[in-house]
């Protein structure tokens, strides 16, 4: 029965990308692959296309998402199925993000794919604006 680690895909992965995992898994906020890398150098030379092809590698593997509009990545929150939607809120002032999925929004866009004859491989929302506390702040000034 090979085929049931598919779906934790950490043990399929190397040393570099279980490190990378864990750095973004650590991290707050999303990282930069810049930032992913510095971070990296703390324990050792490696080199920024090793550390690219990690993130890469956790993308494909469902484990972590690149947000488009911050060119940064984050540690998949929870487990998505193959046509889950992995949508983020990002506050603009503090940078926190948050991860949802939705499966309203998800119904909707997989109705109008298969109206379009579509085929989506991976769906990113990205919402950005003013988190909670931002918002109660901004309101405040």
């Amino acid at each position: 029965m090979a085929h049931t680690h598919h779906h934790h895909g950490l043990e399929a992965l190397n040393e570099t990308q279980k490190r990378v995992h864990r750095i973004l898994c650590a991290a707050q906020n999303p990282l930069s692959a810049y930032e992913v890398l510095d971070k990296m150098r703390a324990k050792g030379a490696v080199t920024p296309p090793t550390v690219y092809r990690s993130l890469d590698k956790l993308i494909e593997k469902g484990l972590a998402h690149r947000l488009e509009s911050l060119n940064a990545y984050v540690a998949c929150k929870h487990p998505h199925h193959e046509h889950d939607m992995a949508a983020f809120a990002i506050c603009e002032r503090c940078g926190l993000v948050k991860e949802f999925t939705d499966t309203h929004i998800s119904e909707r866009l997989s109705h109008w794919s298969e109206d379009h004859a579509f085929s989506a491989k991976k769906v990113t929302v990205e919402i950005r604006g003013l988190c909670e506390t931002c918002g109660q702040t901004s309101e405040a000034e």
